[in-house]
């Protein structure tokens, strides 16, 4: 079912160099680990693939020839990579490294050479073992899958609890995410939910737009609940300002459009982002200058006022309260590019919390039924300053089941009658916004919109939540394609008409009714349940990692490192040795 985890705990590695002459000598061989008897000198068996080295022709020699095997160019290569870093400063340069020449390694003309030395195969394995855990190493990325309001801040606040830093790189105090720890409520808009972790780092990315007054607010709330965040908290000199005007604007502005309104949260949001493309917006790094501030303030004010007769800016009260709170602000502002950055070299583990969701996105939503950011996998290297070799595993929050706040075409909603669905999810979910205070309309899981989240976002394993909601159901439904005129879609379409007039093809399975929210482990789930997160699970194509089974911080199942694409098969050093060809 899952081709890539196969491939993943089963790939080749490197098991023969040099040795004696086959067929021409110093042949190396590539075998299968989920085959490791298959070495023979019979080039016809499929899971081996033979390197024939320098020389191995005819003739053998006479002109320059390429290194002898592919192990001896990665060596090479590394070799060279050492040097460079040793260069910047980054690693020494290892006199035990640069004797693993090519000319060490095997190979050669006709006849071959001699393999790689008991001293050598020892630094060649502790390099493969080196590289094997890099790949631990990485920018790990929480995303929103569907309309948002997932539960992204439940499993950041679990898994943060291991991170060095934690990061916010989109939208604004649009977003809300609370956690409950031992019964108590944390509600946080702009701070990431890592902040619970007194161990991290906590930043506010460029590509975040903020309103200072909530933002201050909130770590004053912080503070009160006995929650110290005092050198934790950084923000972006690059990240902009929403201003109070911004929020009024935004009102305005939904307010006009009556019956097609699109269900803005009304945080200014959109207009600040407005700011930021037009290039008059202010960023939190000008409050460093004041005199400059004030100026691009007026000037910002004046136009808005222009725009929207009747609105009405006291830009002196304006300026007071930005004069007051700079310091405060600039003690926490900085290179956050730089920061982030000069944290992955060090090593330090990385944890990106997503705001919104995907079908929130500006490019990839519903429009204009979306926010006005990126909040897909684009956004961590846009609002962040991290390129795009750093990141790793990139994980996927779905409910068991769709939600969505404000307007916008929702295929698999259901009605939300007394007995309905609808009313089933929304109570026994506690499904209301946590910015807005809003009811979430509700309805079956979505397939299609799943599968169109996941090719944008290339989620490497999912984190299913809610599933505890279900429970008391008769029957739950997977919403699995979409047809329109007779025929089934492949794809999410653009066009809202013709969304809004898709019939959903649904499967339906048998419910459960035993309580769920103490169970430990996969197993332990009622078998209805078990079937119903595997077909999730195979419907989508990615493993499911982690089980949200009940409200409460601990109240979720990780099936463990297996269940991620990011880390399948990192742990199989034993499967590596060498042998003579």
């Amino acid at each position: 079912m899952f081709g890539r985890i196969a491939t993943a705990t089963s790939r080749t590695a490197l098991l023969a160099v040099g040795g004696t002459a086959v067929a021409g000598g110093g042949s190396s061989y590539f075998l299968s680990s989920s085959n490791p008897t298959a070495v023979s000198n019979t080039s016809s068996d499929p899971t081996v693939t033979k390197c024939e080295p320098a020389g191995a022709g005819a003739g053998g020699g006479g002109e320059k020839q390429p290194p002898a095997t592919v192990l001896s160019l990665l060596t090479q290569i590394s070799e060279q990579v050492s040097r460079i870093e040793a260069g910047l400063g980054i690693l020494s340069s290892s006199p035990a490294s640069s004797s693993l020449s090519s000319s060490t390694i095997g190979g050669g003309a006709a006849g071959g050479g001699r393999g790689p030395s008991s001293g050598q195969k020892h630094e060649l394995l502790n390099r493969r073992k080196s590289t094997m855990a890099s790949k631990h190493h990485g920018v790990d990325i929480v995303l929103g899958a569907q309309w948002g309001d997932e539960g992204k801040g439940k499993l950041v606040d679990m898994l943060s609890q291991e991170y060095d830093v934690c990061a916010r790189v989109a939208g604004g105090s649009n977003a809300g995410h609370t956690i409950v720890v031992e019964g108590k409520k944390y509600k946080f808009h702009l701070l990431p939910s890592g902040v619970l972790n007194d161990k991290a780092t906590c930043i506010i990315g460029n590509g975040v737009v903020i309103h200072l007054p909530s933002f201050l607010n909130e770590l004053d709330a912080l503070a009160a609940s006995g929650i110290q965040y005092d050198g934790r908290v950084k923000i972006s000199d690059r990240a902009h300002l929403v201003f109070d005007f911004h929020q009024e604007v935004d009102g305005t502005l939904e307010n006009r459009l009556g019956r097609n309104k699109i269900g803005t949260t009304k945080k200014g949001i959109g207009p600040a982002y407005a700011s930021k493309i037009s290039r008059n917006g202010l960023r939190v790094g000008d409050l460093r200058d004041m005199d400059y501030f004030e100026q691009r303030f007026r000037n910002l004010a004046e136009h808005h006022m222009r725009s929207f007769p009747g609105l009405e800016i006291d830009v002196e009260a304006q300026l007071d309260y930005y004069r007051r709170v700079s310091e405060r602000v600039n003690e926490m502002t900085l290179d956050t590019i730089e920061y982030t950055n000069k944290a992955f070299l060090d090593g330090k583990k990385i944890l990106v919390e997503g705001a919104n969701a995907t079908m929130l996105d500006i490019d990839f939503g519903t429009y204009p039924y979306v926010t006005s950011s990126n909040p897909s996998i684009g956004s961590v290297l846009t609002g962040l300053g991290v390129s795009p070799r750093k990141l790793r595993g990139i994980y996927g929050t779905v409910k068991a089941y769709t939600t969505r706040v404000g307007e916008g075409p929702f295929p698999t909603e259901q009605e939300d009658d007394a007995d309905g669905v609808g009313n089933h999810l929304g109570t026994v979910g506690a499904e209301y916004g946590t910015t807005t205070g809003r009811a979430r309309r509700c309805g079956w899981l979505d397939i299609p919109q799943m599968r169109f989240s996941t090719l944008i976002n290339g989620f490497t394993s999912v984190n299913l939540t809610k599933l505890d909601v279900l429970t008391g159901l008769e029957e739950v439904k997977i919403g699995k394609a979409y047809r329109h005129d007779g025929k089934i879609l492949t794809t999410m379409p653009a066009d809202l008409k013709t969304l809004s007039s898709v019939e959903v093809v649904y499967e339906t399975l048998p419910g459960w009714t035993e309580d769920i929210s103490t169970v430990n482990n996969f197993e332990e789930l009622p078998v209805n349940a078990q079937k119903y997160v595997l077909r999730v699970q195979e419907l989508l194509g990615v493993p499911i990692r982690w089980i949200g089974v009940g409200p409460n911080r601990l109240d979720v199942i990780d099936r463990g490192e297996g269940w991620d694409l990011a880390t399948a098969g990192d742990d199989e050093e034993e499967d590596l040795e060498y042998k003579s060809a």
